[in-house]
This record gives structure tokens, sequence and C-alpha cells, in this order.
């Protein structure tokens, strides 16, 4: 039976490519590079902030990133500065979170953001109180495909790997879950497209989240309702 369910954060409950755009592109600024246009973070994105601005330096000139080590604390102070720049939910995610709790089952969310920032970002935009637990990257916690964060979570409520469920939208996610065993669900309306969630072999592959809830019953052996 599933018990617990753990979001990605970026491209899986938001959309957040501006809000991670600004920062890196600010920072650009500073070395006279080029911007780099919004849709490039969908694959610049994932990983945390050091390296989506390592990977748009690269891309705008800086072939050996040279800039990165001065430039990652700038770009970190502006995103946390603004964490929820043009952050929207994504369609019907809010209903399904409910629909999750009406259900029962506890929702955790496990972030390559900073912390403090993934709170922000998940309690701005869903309210306080809506998530069981959030978990953003700590010197305790280190970035995802690192499983440390889902077995945190799995230890907080006393969840067996075999009772959860993690969502997230690239081949992070997807090895974050494959590492930590448990099972995985790619969804398709994030940052990458559904062939990488199918290379990297997700479990389960959603185009929308209005079938969270239908999924969760199912796996449950629940009735429709």
């Amino acid at each position: 039976m599933i018990k617990l369910c753990i979001f990605d954060l970026d491209g899986t409950l938001v959309a957040t490519q501006e809000s991670i755009a600004r920062p890196v592109n600010m920072t650009l600024a500073l070395y006279g590079l080029p911007e780099q246009p919004v849709e490039a973070f969908n694959y610049f994105a994932g990983d945390g902030i050091k390296n989506t601005l390592k990977r748009a330096l690269i891309a705008s000139g800086d072939t050996s990133a040279s800039h990165l080590e001065e430039g990652f604390p700038k770009c970190r102070a502006w995103l946390q500065e603004d964490p929820t720049y043009h952050v929207v939910p994504y369609d019907h995610m809010a209903w399904a979170l409910g629909e999750l709790k009406k259900q029962g089952i506890k929702t955790a969310v496990l972030s390559n953001k900073q912390h403090l920032s993934a709170i922000n970002v998940v309690e701005t935009i869903f309210g306080k109180g809506v998530f069981d637990h959030i978990q953003g990257q700590t010197d305790l916690i280190p970035i995802k495909p690192n499983p440390t964060g889902v077995y945190e979570i799995l230890s907080l409520f006393g969840v067996d790997r075999s009772e959860c469920l993690y969502f997230g939208d690239t081949n992070t996610d997807m090895l974050t879950g494959r590492n930590a065993g448990v099972t995985t669900v790619g969804v398709t309306w994030g940052f990458r497209p559904r062939s990488e969630l199918e290379e990297y072999s997700a479990d389960i592959i959603i185009d929308s989240a209005e079938e969270i809830p239908a999924l969760l019953r199912k796996l449950n052996g629940d009735r429709p309702r």
C-alpha cells in the first residue's frame, strides 16, 4: 500500500524556469556574457543552482566555466532574494494534493533548491500545511540524485520504501528514486520530454496532475469515487 508521495519541486509541482533564469542571467551579465533564453533552462536546471550556472556559463561562451566559483555566491543570493519570481503551479496540482489528503496519503517535497528557498516557494504557491514535510538542500542533505533526502523523509514518517512513490520530471529524479529503491513516477508536463523519462526507466509515466489521485486509488486497490 502506498502511504507517502514525495514530489520534486521545479518542473513537477511548479513551473520555475523564469525564476531560475533571472539570477543566472544576472550573473552572466556581470561578466559580459550573453543571456540565455528561458526555454534553455529546461535543460540547464535540475541538479542545483551551481550546476545550472555552470551549464549557462558554458553555453554563453565561458567554455571552462572560469567564472563559476566567483559567480555562484552572487547567483545563489539573487535566487534566494526572489525565489517565487513568476512561479506558477501546474494545472490541477493543488486539486490533486487535496485529493491525496482525503485519501490519507502523506505528501512531501524534496528539492535541490536551498532549504529555506524551497519552503518559501512551496508555502507561497500552495499555502502552509498543504505538505506534511518540505525538504531542500542543506549541508546534511546533498543534492539529488543522492538518495539521502528520500531516506530522511521515509524515516520521518516511518514508511518503508515499498510504500512510497517519488514524482519527478527529469533524469535526476528518476535516478534519485532508483537510488533510494522507491517507485518512480515520471511526469511529462515539466522540464523534460517523455523520452528522457523512458530512457531512465520511470516505473510509471503520467501526463497530467489530474491523474495522480486515480493512480493512488488504483495502486491501493480502492474503487474509483
